[in-house]
């Protein structure tokens, strides 16, 4: 019996079984009591095929599929077996694996997909499958089987009346100007694809052949129209070229160059059927190829193209390339009219009713990175414009970044959407490190264009406090370079908060970037009325500036104390949302938290910036801050270890680290080999000598009160600061140690203070 076209017995599934495959969960179907009868009729479309009203590429060659639509199928990159082991397609052997290529900007390895004989991916009987054949003018099901009768695969639709026909129009050895056709690749959504020869130019000289679904079809042969008119001049290396179109028995063919390799759905659909379970795509990997599609998306764009219907059958993957293919949806951003073509579960809510934008084109990449990196049952149901609770995939749970950036991507409204493919692939990125850093256990740090760096190395003063106000330990904006008053703010001299306010008071034109900067000098000057009315005034013109977010923040941890932990947690969150891949919002809200009492909050995001990028070392201070305030010594440690030998605070960690690991703290009382370990950090230390003796006397000190309390028992084999650890040796270390500060001191007081100490701590001797 054949299992194609019923509908998937999944609880909660409204997937169609495609090659014994469900075409959206990606379960293999196992038939209760397998029929040991002839194998079932070829499925033509292939285990890289589309369900219904998911449109299909599949792979195998460029345009090999649909652009969405109900209805359409894809090609495959290689055959799959049907419920009785059959083979579907006569297939050659792949040649032999290259080693790993690099995509992600080089920081991720991905497995170099295979490149098949591009005969082996010819349908042996090319049809289409009853439950995908629908009228291309009413939608209707046509060439269905009814009443014993067989499916028609030509006919009139009973609904409209409309003529479709499911046969290819070119078989093998027909003749289409220089080309010759081999065979069909796949049908999709606008007609059959065919792969060719272009016998002018040499024998294995392939190219793929896009004809129309039916020639009447006024959709259809605008798209195609639309496409011979402004696709040729399509010209990004990571988009399949068209290189000419022709016509052929009164039937448009749009030519493209062949791109042979997988698809992503089909990589993802291997996966899943390998295990019999879904098995999406590791995290980073599939975040290495949203990101090098995106700047074709990027190069689409500001050439006034939508893409429209992307999803995992229009990504080619080769040989160290990726490729965007199946260009039949692209249209011109200005077009308000003609067909649109979409994908359920990928497009955005608004292109039902709406012509396709760079907003709705950005919701198709988000959709595309969660279907890769999710167990997304429901993608096309419950789903279908909305993501799934991150608590319910580990992979959103453990990465919150990444959580925020699918869900700015797909947000309902395109305003809430990123702005650009541009701005986009910088979060995205960011988000990578991340996730790189957090799996390999080392930074992976890069400049942000939009924050400074650390502006304070540890985000303390000299005795240890936290910096007050906490926001001028924070990251500053960069200005933007597009400003019309970038190169005027970067002249500015190095003024007092008030004078720089009355110098940007008198710029004109008073742009966004010269407002806020005069919002920053009032918050610096101690005038947050001022600041908060500029604010205003920014916010006012453009709702949707997160700058003014992050402004508010800053203020609202200004004033007394701590300031408005709340509002300031509030303002930064917002932030955070808006650039997923930033680490200056996550430092912000760690310095929030913190300062709210919330420590494993801070601990958290002080650990995820610092373990991303080392330059922050701020943030390992205020993580370790935080691991001695819960009495976890070994954790402060470690933080401090954070800071590279690199870093301008790596010296102000060291001491820090024998600190922690010498006296007594709130993490506890060292023990002896804590101490022994920090009289080698000490001894290591390139640090004047006033501030050496201060260290040495503050390790005796906390030795010889151990000692006292009977905390540590007396070991002549084990030396502090070069002293034995024993009462007498230590209070005659500790002695040296105040008479040599007494002999630094700054003021006659404090040299008799010194002393004083020395000799109240020296032992009793008959000298």
């Amino acid at each position: 019996m054949t299992v194609d076209g019923i509908a998937c017995p999944e609880p909660d599934c409204d997937g169609i079984i495609e090659d014994g495959y469900c075409n959206v969960t990606g379960l293999a179907y196992r038939p209760p009591e397998p029929d040991p009868g002839p194998p079932p009729h070829p499925d033509p479309t292939g285990p890289g095929t589309s369900g219904p009203g998911t449109g299909g590429s599949g792979t195998g060659g460029s345009g090999t599929g649909g652009s969405g639509g109900s209805g359409s199928a894809g090609g495959s990159a290689s055959w799959s077996l049907t419920a009785g082991g059959t083979p579907r397609r006569r297939r050659r052997p792949g040649r032999a694996r290259r080693p790993q290529s690099r995509l992600g900007e080089g920081l991720v390895d991905v497995p170099d997909m295979p490149t098949p004989d591009p005969e082996s991916l010819l349908l042996t009987d090319p049809c289409v499958p009853e439950h995908r054949r629908v009228c291309s003018a009413c939608g209707a099901e046509v060439g269905r089987a009814r009443d014993g009768r067989p499916a028609a695969v030509e006919g009139f639709c009973v609904t409209c009346g409309h003529q479709f026909s499911f046969v290819p129009a070119l078989r093998a050895g027909d003749r289409v100007g220089s080309y010759e056709i081999a065979g069909a690749l796949a049908h999709g959504g606008q007609g059959w694809v065919y792969l060719a020869r272009n016998r002018e130019v040499a024998d294995n000289f392939w190219v793929v052949l896009k004809g129309l679904l039916d020639k009447d079809d006024p959709d259809a042969q605008a798209a195609a129209i639309a496409e011979r008119r402004f696709l040729a001049a399509v010209d990004d290396p990571a988009i399949v070229r068209i290189h000419t179109f022709v016509r052929h028995a009164g039937t448009g063919y749009i030519v493209m160059e062949y791109v042979g390799g997988t698809s992503l759905r089909e990589v993802l659909r291997q996966r899943r059927a390998e295990g019999g379970r879904p098995d999406p795509l590791p995290v980073t990997q599939a975040i290495a190829y949203i990101l090098a599609v995106l700047p074709a998306f990027a190069y689409l764009h500001r050439n006034g193209l939508v893409f429209c219907d992307f999803k995992p059958d229009n990504v080619m993957l080769g040989r160290e390339s990726l490729r965007l293919i199946d260009l039949g949806a692209v249209r011109r951003l200005d077009d308000e009219s003609g067909a649109s073509y979409r994908t359920r579960g990928y497009s955005a809510p608004e292109v039902e009713t709406e012509t396709p934008t760079v907003a709705s084109d950005l919701y198709t990449v988000g959709r595309t990175l969660a279907t890769l990196i999710l167990n997304f049952r429901g993608n096309t149901t419950t789903y279908v414009h909305s993501l799934p609770p991150a608590s319910t995939h580990e992979v959103l749970a453990r990465h919150e970044s990444l959580d925020l950036f699918l869900r700015r991507a797909t947000a309902w409204l395109p305003e809430d959407r990123f702005v650009s493919a541009d701005e986009m692939r910088d979060e995205l990125l960011g988000v990578l490190r991340e996730i790189l850093a957090a799996e390999r256990g080392a930074p992976v740090p890069a400049p942000s264009r939009r924050f400074t760096g650390d502006v304070h190395l540890t985000g303390e003063d000299a005795d240890g406090s936290v910096v007050r106000p906490r926001w001028a330990s924070l990251p500053r904006l960069r200005v933007d370079p597009e400003d019309p008053a970038a190169g005027t703010l970067a002249a500015l001299p190095d003024s007092s908060p008030a004078q720089l306010a009355t110098l940007l008071a008198a710029i004109s034109p008073a742009t966004v970037e010269v407002r806020l900067r005069l919002a920053r000098a009032h918050l610096e000057n101690g005038d947050t009325a001022a600041a908060a009315a500029v604010l205003d005034e920014i916010e006012a013109e453009d709702p949707f500036e997160w700058r003014v977010r992050w402004y508010r923040g800053l203020l609202a941890l200004g004033g007394d104390g701590d300031g408005d932990t709340a509002a300031a947690a509030a303002a930064f969150t917002d932030v955070y949302a808006q650039v997923p891949g930033e680490l200056a919002p996550k430092l912000a809200l760690a310095v929030t938290a913190e300062a709210a009492g919330d420590q494993a909050r801070a601990a958290t995001l002080f650990d995820l910036v610092s373990r991303t990028d080392d330059g922050f070392t701020s943030a390992a201070f205020g993580l370790a801050r935080v691991r001695v305030a819960t009495k976890d010594r070994a954790g402060a440690v470690a933080a401090y270890e954070r800071v590279p030998p690199s870093s301008a605070a790596y010296q102000e960690a060291r001491i820090r680290t024998a600190l922690v690991r010498g006296t007594r703290t709130a993490a506890g009382v060292p023990r002896p080999a804590d101490l022994v370990a920090a009289s080698g950090i000490l001894a290591g230390l390139d640090v004047d000598r006033r501030r050496r003796v201060a260290l040495t006397r503050d390790l005796l000190r906390c030795a010889l009160d151990l000692l006292l309390a009977g905390d540590t028992p007396p070991d002549p084999d084990v030396e502090v600061a070069g002293t034995r650890l024993r009462e007498d040796d230590l209070r005659f270390g500790l002695e040296r140690a105040y008479r040599e500060l007494a002999t630094l001191a700054r003021s006659a007081q404090e040299r008799y203070d010194l002393v004083d100490l020395a000799n109240a701590v020296r032992p009793r001797t008959r000298r």
